[in-house]
């Protein structure tokens, strides 16, 4: 098991995190990816809540927590100001969707003010590998998301995560199902046990 998820990208920016291998598509493909986390945290419920998840360290309520507040911390990075990933986010008790996608619209209209799109691989990376945590623990595959997204996730981690900078927040990479898809990939890179 990974030995948690609490502190994935908590500094993109630092030495050995943040290549730019991005191109003008990521920001349509982070696009995807917030849809399809928008949807996985549709079909979670509140009897869900104490499921265990990927994350050896959380339950389904910290990690629906930790997503739920993703696209406002990516958006304070995108403005420069500091984001303590370590720190507890918010405690949403009702529509985790709802609160999630107002939060990915204006990180979404951030994004279409740019130029510039490095950023946009590294916070679809983080969307596709939660999203696949969020599928999992709720017993779901991950067969209908856009592969394309996971791609776009394994690209980015496998030019950015090297056995030097996962310190803690990922584990080793995992061995990948020989018929899995590109989510069970992404995951098993990123040291999930798919």
């Amino acid at each position: 098991m990974p030995p948690g998820c609490r502190e994935v990208w908590r500094d993109p920016g630092r030495p050995g995190y943040g290549e730019d291998v991005s191109n003008a598509n990521d920001v349509r493909l982070l696009s995807h990816a917030l849809d399809q986390t928008g949807d996985a945290l549709a079909q979670v419920h509140a009897g869900d809540l104490d499921r265990s998840t990927p994350c050896s360290d959380w339950k389904l309520r910290q990690l629906v927590d930790h997503v739920v507040e993703s696209p406002r911390r990516y958006l304070q990075m995108m403005r420069g100001e500091q984001v303590d990933w370590s720190a507890d986010p918010p405690r949403i008790e009702a529509d985790w969707a709802g609160s999630f996608r107002t939060a990915a619209d204006d990180l979404l209209h951030a994004w279409h003010q740019q130029d510039d799109t490095t950023g946009a691989g590294w916070q679809a990376a983080d969307l596709a590998v939660h999203t696949w945590d969020l599928r999992r623990s709720l017993g779901r595959d991950t067969d209908d998301l856009d592969p394309d997204v996971a791609e776009l996730g394994l690209t980015f981690m496998r030019a950015n995560l090297t056995d030097d900078n996962r310190s803690g927040a990922f584990a080793p990479a995992q061995d990948a199902p020989a018929d899995g898809n590109p989510y069970d990939r992404l995951a098993a890179f990123s040291g999930r046990r798919p």
